[in-house]
């Protein structure tokens, strides 16, 4: 890679990102962007997605001048109702008995901060999810072998997730996992490390 290619940073320690950026060939440093992630009073779930993406990348940014730099952030939501990471049995046995037989949708936003620490493109992707009927064995046996304690909506679609489904809609299928490559690929060409590129 040539000496004044921007360092390219992701805000973030989900490892989940960090699988899916690896995709994209680039070489990329992780940071924890240390932000409070509280939503406001009255905010829309997708406009606090794009917010915390838009923070989370600005903080790291500020910190690392002259980086290419990465925000993201997903927020589920069900009938209105923010579905936030369980992080316990019980609360993943609720989120998913709410979501039985419903629509979840999940906003999934990025943002990516130039090296020049100005120029800041945003993007928000939304999946819409429609969940089987389940049944409390089914939801229990469930949470016991995939655990996603650490997702929201308590279900991970990359694994036994993908069994409680009728549907997904959505146009990239990244975005649901936690990052959406498809416009971040391009994005990144933008900013001047194209996946494309010979290095």
């Amino acid at each position: 890679m040539p000496d004044d290619t921007p360092a390219l940073i992701l805000a973030s320690t989900s490892s989940y990102r960090r699988t899916l950026l690896e995709r994209l060939g680039l070489p990329f440093a992780v940071e924890a962007p240390g932000i409070d992630e509280a939503a406001a009073p009255g905010e829309a779930p997708a406009e606090l997605a794009a917010r915390l993406a838009a923070a989370k990348a600005c903080a790291v940014g500020a910190r690392r001048a002259g980086a290419v730099v990465i925000g993201s952030d997903q927020v589920a939501e069900c009938g209105g109702q923010v579905l936030g990471k369980p992080l316990s049995v019980a609360n993943a046995r609720l989120q998913l008995a709410s979501a039985s037989g419903r629509v979840v949708e999940f906003h999934t936003a990025v943002a990516l901060l130039h090296a020049d620490g100005v120029r800041l493109q945003q993007h928000t992707d939304r999946t819409r999810v429609r969940f089987r009927r389940l049944d409390a064995a089914a939801i229990a046996y469930y949470v016991e072998v995939d655990r996603p304690f650490d997702c929201a909506g308590s279900f991970r679609s990359e694994g036994l997730g993908a069994a409680l489904l009728e549907a997904v809609e959505t146009e990239d299928p990244t975005a649901l996992v936690g990052l959406p490559l498809i416009w971040l690929a391009q994005a990144l060409g933008r900013a001047g490390l194209d996946p494309l590129s010979a290095r």
